[in-house]
């Protein structure tokens, strides 16, 4: 071979070198070869009569048979060079239960209203999915974990009446990657089905730092609310391992790994929960949960699922969402598979619910009571107020016990003085003594505290029920005053805000006080004191607490303002009931006292007395 064919050989290659590499980073519009536009894709069109994809999501070989006709199209649409560019769309699934609007960027919903269910505030439906932005969006997918980046790319969408289907083919870690996510809905389901599929381009998976991808709740869980004016209103993030149920309380910044086993998690609210049930829970790496501030000064309350790294070429995951009210009638139809057209069962997803804990078997005794009350009177306040005559009829005897006992502790406090200053020295001799002198006159001190903690129980169990029974959401008591029993009641609202109490008049806490401190006056009523630091914590009871609770409930929910204001009425009345007897009782005692000393007067004294 002579010179001169040699550099003709090398000048070639440099300049097809230079046509591939050099010109397209100076005229990134022109196509060398037909290669130079890899992103036009075919758009199915939205329409009514779409044909629904067949899915078959049994197995590996499926699925890759699927994801190769997902190739050949994209590939086809490669050869259109007329073919436009892909822009973002909209699509909507309705069902009698839900509303639900998908983006094709990233393929992931941008709004889901639950349309059996009213937000007061915006005389709308209840919009779950709440807080959505371009960073972060529900069931938006990123590959590798918690802290990745969704996917924000144009998805080819195809849709049926009651199911959507994104497909897009990238690049994921220098690696070709085909993503499918199907959503799947059904008429009275609050649970709807998102299949999430991967092929990549050869076998060995995807692995980026042990995880394949990274599935999420909502931004926030709706509807919209101000922490800082309702209290009374939370976020948790909860996760239940078949056996053991975790709830965690969420405040502004956090964002954690629960590295413990689940088989569904979620984030919950008062009243509306977004559970996450993968059909495979042993596929799944960790836990995340959000409440980082992403924009408008508005934290989030998000779950964050993270599955393990995967081998082979396809994977096939399957994830049950319910997203809707955090109430018994809901959930408990997903405990059994037979009462949900899912077949969804043994999960215990009732655990989500709202309970008072080891309280739970009262707190059901109590819910029993007040909606068999309402069948027959058909207004929840009333029932209230019914409800809580029985309990406080039921307890009657306890308080008069309670009474009666602190009575006779009146009596022996003479002596328990004379005692602690004979015995001050010595505590053992002192315990003795006291002990004697309780058998000797019939007193059990745990007389006075038995009854207490008992309503004490009641109290706690009532608080959880009426602080968050979902059937006081909306529920109207007293039109134009207490319209719903599950928020504050509002007599005026103010253009500025009162330090600790907000915006807004309210009349129920201010009545609430008032019986609070009357109550306590009568309560006090005829009875002593010791001296010193007793009287001191007698009058903050009396006068401090009442205050106290006063800011405290100033927000609390209308139903459970009116239990404890109809406790308070009633107690007034029984605590009358009761001075009256005490005060016989005294009586009694006095005059038996006179009578047994004049008895032992001497027959001279009698005399001149006569």
């Amino acid at each position: 071979m002579d010179k001169n064919t040699i550099w003709a050989i090398v000048l070639s290659t440099l300049v097809i070198i230079a046509s591939y590499l050099i010109l397209p980073k100076f005229f990134p519009g022109l196509n060398m070869m037909g290669l130079g536009n890899k992103n036009v894709q075919n758009q199915t069109e939205q329409t009514e009569s779409a044909e629904p994809q067949e899915l078959d999501l049994s197995g590996i070989e499926e699925n890759a048979a699927v994801f190769a006709d997902a190739d050949e199209s994209a590939e086809e649409g490669e050869a259109e060079d007329e073919q436009p560019a892909l822009t973002e769309q909209k699509y909507t699934i309705r069902t009698d239960k839900v509303e639900a609007v998908f983006t094709n960027k990233g393929g992931d919903i941008i709004s889901y209203k639950l349309l059996d269910h009213k937000d007061m505030d915006t005389n709308d439906f209840v919009q779950i999915s709440d807080n959505v932005n371009s960073k972060n969006r529900t069931c938006a997918i990123a590959f590798g974990g918690a802290d990745a980046k969704i996917v924000d790319e144009i998805f080819n969408t195809e849709t049926d009446e009651k199911s959507i289907t994104f497909t897009k083919t990238m690049n994921v870690s220098g690696k070709k990657t085909t993503l499918r996510k199907v959503y799947t809905f059904m008429e009275g389901e609050y649970v709807f089905k998102l299949d999430v599929l991967v092929h990549t381009a050869d076998s060995n998976g995807l692995d980026i730092g042990g995880t394949a991808y990274t599935i999420r709740t909502s931004p926030q869980i709706g509807p919209h609310y101000d922490p800082k004016k309702n209290r009374y209103e939370r976020r948790e993030f909860i996760a239940y391992n078949g056996q053991k149920y975790k709830k965690i309380m969420l405040s502004n910044g956090q964002f954690k790994e629960y590295d413990k086993d689940f088989i569904w998690s979620g984030i919950a609210g008062k009243y509306f929960v977004e559970l996450v049930i993968p059909s495979a829970p042993e596929k799944i790496n960790t836990g995340w949960y959000s409440s980082n501030v992403e924009i408008n000064n508005y934290a989030n309350a998000q779950a964050l699922i993270v599955r393990n790294a995967f081998s082979g070429s396809d994977i096939s995951d399957t994830y049950y969402m319910y997203f809707g009210p955090r109430n018994d009638k809901d959930l408990k139809r997903y405990n059994i598979a037979e009462n949900n057209g899912w077949n969804i069962g043994g999960k215990k997803v009732t655990q989500a619910l709202q309970t008072s804990g080891w309280l739970n078997w009262l707190e059901k005794i109590l819910k029993f009571v007040l909606e068999w009350l309402n069948k027959l009177i058909h207004n929840w306040g009333v029932s209230i107020i019914i409800m809580t005559i029985i309990l406080k009829v039921i307890m009657f005897p306890i308080s008069k016990k309670q009474s009666m006992s602190s009575l006779k502790m009146q009596d022996l406090q003479p002596k328990l003085k004379a005692l602690q200053d004979k015995y001050k020295n010595d505590q053992q001799k002192l315990q003795q003594e006291t002990s004697k002198l309780y058998q000797q006159a019939g007193y059990n001190p745990a007389s006075g505290c038995l009854p207490m903690l008992f309503q004490f129980l009641v109290l706690f169990a009532m608080y959880n029920l009426f602080n968050n029974y979902f059937e006081f959401r909306g529920a109207m008591f007293i039109p134009g005053w207490i319209p719903d029993l599950s928020t504050g009641d509002v007599v005026k609202t103010f253009n500025f805000n009162i330090p600790l109490i907000g915006n807004q008049l309210r009349l129920l806490p201010v009545i609430y006080v008032a019986t609070q401190l009357l109550s306590g006056k009568i309560t006090q009523y005829g009875q002593t004191t010791a001296p010193g630091q007793s009287q001191a914590t007698m009058k903050f009871m009396m006068y401090g607490m009442p205050l106290m609770f006063f800011f405290m409930f100033y927000n609390a929910p209308a139903g459970l303002l009116l239990y404890w204001l109809t406790s308070n009425v009633l107690q007034i009345f029984q605590q009358l009931i009761i001075n009256k007897m005490m005060k016989e009782k005294r009586a009694e005692k006095e005059g038996g006292f006179k009578t047994k000393e004049q008895k032992t007067l001497p027959p001279k004294a009698k005399g001149k007395k006569k």
